[in-house]
């Protein structure tokens, strides 16, 4: 799909590309080679939204369709029983290379296309980020910052900086009575010792008495 098609074909306008490339980028940190995939409701507000780096070797806009429809069948419910589209997919592409369109972008417009239509979604903008900033292919609107170098100015996250999930799930006054009772087994079992525990006997088991089943057919 060329730059002229994919502007003729009616695509609605983004209200705050700026404020909407920001938040993307905040959430993915997107690197050269990754493509993210957006979903806003009718007031375009963020939905849902996936990053992931596609093979190197897929180029085509058929394996690029496919790749998008996985991941917006993992992030949102499709929208096929509806008369009209209430929501819209979006995406932006990072790469490296001058600003403008390239054949591949137009094999990635063409599989938001008809990702979108077989999603049940209406197909909303394309937006580049390369070392030059942001732009949205088409309606000619863009920006210095973010840029495609901006992932490394972001906050670095691991793991182990996470608290347990058990701890995150409870409210606050319950993981404080919860730490106390921890703490307070953690102490017995460490007083208990295996001498003075009393050695292990089977129970004795009386014996069972014949129960009579009745039922009906």
């Amino acid at each position: 799909m060329d730059l002229e098609t994919w502007t003729a074909s009616g695509i609605p306008l983004l209200r705050d590309p700026r404020e909407f490339v920001l938040e993307l980028h905040q959430r993915h940190l997107p690197q050269p080679g990754t493509v993210v995939v957006a979903v806003v409701d009718a007031l375009h507000r963020l939905v849902a939204s996936a990053s992931f780096t596609p093979w190197p070797h897929d180029t085509d806009g058929w394996q690029h369709r496919n790749a998008l429809l996985t991941h917006l069948r993992r992030i949102v419910p499709h929208d096929l029983r509806l008369s009209e589209p209430t929501r819209t997919a979006l995406l932006l592409r990072c790469r490296d290379g001058a600003p403008g369109w390239t054949e591949q972008d137009g094999a990635w417009m063409w599989a938001l296309r008809d990702a979108s239509v077989l999603h049940g979604l209406r197909c909303g903008a394309y937006i580049g980020l390369t070392p030059a900033g942001w732009q949205v292919l088409g309606d000619g609107r863009g920006g210095r910052n973010p840029h495609a170098g901006s992932w490394a100015d972001g906050p670095v996250h691991t793991v182990t900086e996470l608290p347990p999930r058990s701890a995150l799930d409870a409210p606050r006054g319950h993981r404080s009575r919860r730490q106390t009772a921890e703490q307070a087994t953690r102490g017995e079992d460490a007083a208990r010792s295996p001498e003075s525990e009393a050695p292990w006997a089977p129970a004795r088991v009386a014996a069972a008495e014949a129960t009579r089943r009745t039922g009906t057919r």
